[in-house]
Formats: structure tokens, C-alpha cells, sequence
């Protein structure tokens, strides 16, 4: 392939654009009639978009196998020497294209949808700084920057999913996810310190060579990746961290489809999967990964059967999905996960779009008020569709291509994971159908009298039901492996036919097609009733309906009831009575000892030559003793 390679130096650029116009629509907030900064914000990440694709492209061209763009030190003291640097390998510009491309949908979805809104220019500005975030972390060279911008993308979540700030709900939700995902950054943050005290360099790919050359191993290195899958596990809603993702969903839905299903949330994947050479050197880390992964993806999907608010569906298919692909990262290595990652990132973005466009035509999310809507709403109806085959793992559409991969690793080494992940397929499909069913079929149940969104927010979800079809194509010849480095290509015809004819394939088809029938019988037909089967199982559908407990067990049990009344009253008891009593106690002899010595200070003169004689004469005494 003969193409102009990209400069390194522009690798800056597509770090630094998405900053200038989170700078520029800041300023065009303090300017009166300048209240739109949406063109500004779609103009640069179309930029960011064409710089992505010709990095892409010039590795594709075999001309160079990554693109290092010049460093500066940051930090020189001593010894220690600590720079900046971004690097583009064929991993990085995958995530370049799904973080850039989804971006851009979402900002121009968000003009149709945010329409009207107050703090339109808020909304973009925020949306920019988090797509600068993003892409430092996805660029990062050194671990050091990476958890820089892991941080910043964190304030990011903070601010937009608070964005309607005066809801109660929305401020909590921003509290929520703030903190949880802190809890995992502990665990990253111990683990780049214990890497630089072992290794004295953060930079990736000395790391990987250190941790391949065993430099870096046995039981320190499997507690340097406990910290760092800590951090995965927050940012990816891994259980037990996993809670603060559904309450995200108070945020504006665009910012749903960009943070919490494509790129925010598919950070702790990208982080195992930067590491991974890590994660390989540790001894059992890969089998827990996969494990954690797996128990996730099952934990997430049942309470995403009882969920009725849409969006809060696609949160928990959202966890579900992320775990999925954990174990693939586990069992199949960096291209069997991220592959599901890229997947995933389109047609969960569509999915929740279309909640978007349902809500805007019928003024909520409550799926129990919705029906009917397909003939109304004809473009969200086939858009959501394609996004939910996809889901589902239905041939020929994306996530058909990617799950089978996962399904087909953890087989052969890991048959209790492969049953679960198999039962997880079955739901997945379910739950998405069920939707469908409730939200599109039947009769319409709400008041309002649906329309059609504007074509705003209809061309970005074409787009993206385009990609939902096809982009699980590009291994269906093994490309997409052979481009990470993983196997090599072969013919489309052969490799078709191998997908096709493999056993596994049709038993996960079976599986999803299982899924959609069942969903079908209880709410497209009404052959079940839902309401039965709810009674019959009422402990079961409790638990589900209540999340586990896990709210109360974290809010209640553990913030209020072990912290607040607990630790914390008696740390502030230490800390009125220890700490402030031993100042308190200093200030006090100091204060008594001051008015003892002002008392000694009579003025007569007497008195002093009495106390002067009386030392002089113990003075002497004490001589004459020692002698």
C-alpha cells in the first residue's frame, strides 16, 4: 500500500485539538451571542477522525510498525528522569478510530438532542476536554501520563453525568461514580509506584521487555497487576465496583452512548490490554481476569432481565458486555478482546442512541409506557434492531463475530467459563428482545403522540447501524488478529467457511436465537405471562429488582453504618481527644509555666540577690560532693 506516512509530530496534534476547542467554546461562553460551540467541537474531532485513519493507514502500509511522536522530560531531579511521550502501535490506532469516530457520532447526535438546552456550550466544552482525555490515555507512552489522563477522564465522567446538576439524582450519580472509580485508582496508583521502585522506569514498552525477560516476576508482579486490574475493574464496572454504572445513567443519554458504553468504560480493558505482557508474566493473574470477567458478564445480565427503564437495560448489558470481554482478553489474549471491544463500541452507542430517540418521542424512558412505537418511529426502530442483533451474537451482524471468538478461547481451558459465558449469550438476547418487544410492538401505551427524531440524531444512528453490520467482518478472514499480531490472514472464502462451519458457531447462534424466542413468547405474543412467572419467583425477581442489595449493602451497611457511625466516629474521637488533648495539654503547661515564671518576677531587689546567693550556694554544694 503506497500512501504519504503521517509525520510523528501530528500525533500531538490529535492529542491537543480536542483541548483547543474545549478552550475556544469555554471562551464563546463569555461572549453573549455566541451560544452554540457544537460546530467547533464537531469540526475538530472530524479532524481528529481524518489524523486517527491516516495513522491507521500508515501502519497498514507496512512502511513503519508504530508512530513515536518526539518526547519531552517533565521531570528531571537527580537521578530520576521522567518524560512524556505518545506512541501509535497497531492497538493504539484501533482505539484512536473507535474513541474518535464514536465521539464524533455523539456530538452530532447531541446537536438534535441537547437542542435548546441552557448550557449547550457547557455540554460541548465538557465533551471536548473528555475526548482529550481519552485520547492521552489511548496515546500514552509511559504510565505516568496514562494515569494522568485516567484521571482526568474520571473529573470528565464527574462533570457529565452531573451535567443537570440541579437534579438530586444527577448530583448523587456524579458523587457515586466518582468515588467508586477512586477506589479502584488506589490500586493503580500503588502499582505504578511499586513498577518505578522495581523497575525505575515507566515507560510501556521498557516494561514489557523487563516483564519478558522476567526482570519483573513471581509474587510482586502478581500484586503490581492486582493494582492495576483494581483500576481496570473501576473504570470497567467490574463486580464489585460495578455499581456506580447504572446510576450514570442520570446523565444526558448522549453522554451515555460516548462514556458509559464506548470509551470511558472500555478504558480498564484497554489498561489490561496495554499491560498485557504483565499480566502473562504473573502467575494465575490471566485465570482470575477471566474469572472476574466471566462472573461479571453472568451477574450484570440477570438483572438486566427485570430492569423496565431502558436505559438502566443497556447500563447492565453494558457491565455485562465489559466483562465479556475480560475473559476474552484471558482466555484469548489482546485480539480476541479487543476485537469484542471494537464491536461493542458501535452498536452500544447506537443502542443507547435509540433509547435517546424513544425517549425523545415519547418523553420517557419507562419502557412500560412505550409500545407501538415501530410504524411511528420507522428509522429508530430499524437503527435499534440491527444494534440489538448485533448484541444478541446474530449472523452476520458484529457481535456474531467477536463473541464466537470468546465463546471458542475459553472451551477448550476453561468449560465452567465457557458455560457461563453461554448462558450469558442466551440473556443477552433475551433482555435486548424484550425490549424491542415492549417498546416497539403491540399497542402504544403512553399519552404523547410519538414522532420521528430530527435528522440530527437519525444520521449518526445509520451511521452507526452501518458499522454494527460490518465491522465484525474485518476478521472474518482474520485480519483484525493479524493486525494486533495475533495469527496471520487468510483467504475471506476460507475463513467464512471455517466461522460457519465450526460446531460453536451454530451453538452460540442457537443459543441467542433461544434467547429472542423466549423473549418473543412473553412479550410479542403473550403465549407467557411475565406477571406469573413474577410471582412465582418473587424472592428471585426481588433480588434482581433490588440489584442484590448491592446499594444498601455499600450505602447503608458500609457508608453509613461501618464509616460514618463506626470508623469514622471513632477516629473523630482520637482526634478530639488524643491529638487535639496533647496540643491542648502543651498549650496549657506552656500557659501554666508562664504565670509560674511572671510570679517569680516580683521586682524587689532582695529577693533576687536571695535566689542568686541561694544558686551560688547549691552551686558549690554539688562541686564539693563530685570532688
Amino acid at each position: 500500500m503506497n500512501i504519504l506516512p503521517m509525520p510523528a509530530g501530528l500525533t500531538w496534534l490529535i492529542w491537543l485539538m480536542p483541548l483547543a476547542a474545549f478552550a475556544v467554546i469555554t471562551l464563546m461562553r463569555l461572549l453573549p451571542r455566541m451560544r452554540d460551540g457544537s460546530g467547533v467541537a464537531i469540526a475538530v474531532m472530524l479532524g481528529v477522525v481524518g489524523l486517527s485513519a491516516w495513522a491507521l493507514l500508515t501502519l497498514l502500509s507496512g512502511q513503519t510498525h508504530e508512530i513515536a511522536a518526539p518526547a519531552f522530560e517533565w521531570l528531571a531531579a537527580g537521578t530520576v528522569r521522567i518524560g512524556f511521550s505518545l506512541v501509535i502501535d497497531p492497538l493504539t490506532a484501533i482505539m484512536l478510530l473507535v474513541v474518535s469516530v464514536v465521539a464524533l457520532m455523539v456530538q452530532v447526535y447531541s446537536r438534535g438532542y441537547m437542542h435548546g438546552d441552557r448550557g449547550n456550550n457547557r455540554y460541548f466544552a465538557f465533551l471536548s476536554l473528555f475526548a482529550f482525555a481519552m485520547l492521552g490515555l489511548v496515546l500514552a507512552g509511559n504510565l505516568l501520563l496514562l494515569f494522568i489522563c485516567w484521571e482526568l477522564v474520571g473529573l470528565c465522567s464527574y462533570l457529565l453525568i452531573g451535567f443537570w446538576f440541579h437534579k438530586p439524582a444527577a448530583a448523587a450519580a456524579a458523587k457515586k461514580a466518582f468515588l467508586v472509580t477512586r477506589i479502584g485508582d488506589v490500586g493503580f496508583l500503588a502499582a505504578i509506584l511499586a513498577l518505578y521502585a522495581t523497575s525505575g522506569t515507566l515507560d510501556i514498552s521498557e516494561l514489557h521487555l523487563l516483564a519478558a525477560a522476567g526482570a519483573i516476576g513471581g509474587v510482586l508482579l502478581t500484586w503490581i497487576c492486582i493494582g492495576l486490574f483494581l483500576g481496570a475493574m473501576g473504570k470497567s464496572a467490574q463486580f464489585p465496583l460495578h455499581v456506580w454504572l447504572p446510576d450514570a445513567m442520570e446523565g444526558p443519554t448522549p453522554v451515555s452512548a460516548l462514556i458509559h458504553a464506548a470509551t470511558m468504560v472500555a478504558a480498564g480493558v484497554y489498561l489490561v490490554a496495554r499491560m498485557y505482557p504483565l499480566f502473562e508474566a504473573a502467575p494465575g493473574m490471566l485465570a482470575g481476569v477471566a474469572f472476574i470477567g466471566g462472573f461479571t458478564a453472568l451477574f450484570a445480565a440477570t438483572m438486566g432481565l427485570v430492569m423496565t427503564d431502558i436505559k438502566r437495560v443497556l447500563a447492565y448489558s453494558t457491565i455485562s458486555q465489559l466483562g465479556f470481554m475480560m475473559a476474552g482478553l484471558a482466555v484469548g489474549g489482546v485480539a480476541v478482546g479487543i476485537f469484542h471491544l471494537f464491536n461493542h463500541a458501535f452498536f452500544k452507542a447506537l443502542l443507547f442512541m435509540g433509547a435517546g430517540s424513544l425517549s425523545h418521542a415519547v418523553g420517557t424512558f419507562d419502557m412500560r409506557e412505550m409500545g407501538g412505537l415501530r410504524r411511528k418511529l420507522p428509522w429508530t426502530f430499524a437503527t435499534f434492531l440491527i444494534g440489538s442483533l448485533s448484541l444478541a451474537g446474530i449472523w452476520p451482524f458484529a457481535g456474531f463475530f467477536s463473541k464466537e471468538e470468546i465463546l471458542g478461547s475459553s472451551l477448550e481451558d476453561y468449560p465452567l467459563l465457557f458455560a457461563v459465558l453461554l448462558l450469558t449469550a442466551f440473556m443477552t438476547a433475551f433482555y435486548i428482545f424484550r425490549a424491542i418487544f415492549l417498546a416497539f410492538s403491540g399497542r402504544q401505551r403512553g399519552e404523547r403522540r410519538p414522532h420521528e427524531s430530527p435528522p440530527a440524531m437519525l444520521a449518526p444512528m445509520v451511521i452507526l447501524a452501518a458499522l454494527a453490520l460490518g465491522s465484525g467482518w474485518l476478521n472474518g478472514n482474520g485480519w483484525f488478529s493479524s493486525f494486533l499480531g495475533h495469527g496471520e490472514t487468510q483467504p475471506f472464502i476460507e475463513g467464512f467457511a471455517e466461522i460457519l462451519t465450526h460446531p460453536l458457531a451454530w451453538g452460540s447462534l442457537a443459543a441467542a436465537l433461544l434467547g429472542i424466542l423466549l423473549a418473543y413468547l412473553f412479550y410479542g405474543a403473550r403465549r407467557f405471562s411475565s406477571a406469573s412467572v413474577r410471582e412465582r419467583f418473587a424472592p428471585v425477581h426481588a433480588a434482581l429488582k433490588n440489584k442484590y442489595w448491592m446499594d444498601t449493602l455499600y450505602e447503608n451497611i458500609i457508608a453509613r453504618d461501618l464509616l460514618h457511625r463506626g470508623l469514622f466516629r471513632v477516629l473523630a474521637w482520637f482526634d478530639r481527644t488524643v491529638i487535639d488533648g496533647a496540643v491542648n495539654g502543651l498549650a496549657w503547661l506552656g500557659i501554666s509555666g508562664g504565670r509560674a515564671a511572671r510570679r517569680l518576677q516580683s521586682g524587689q531587689l532582695q529577693l533576687y540577690g536571695i535566689i542568686t546567693l541561694a544558686g551560688i550556694i547549691v552551686l558549690a554544694l554539688i562541686l564539693v560532693l563530685m570532688r
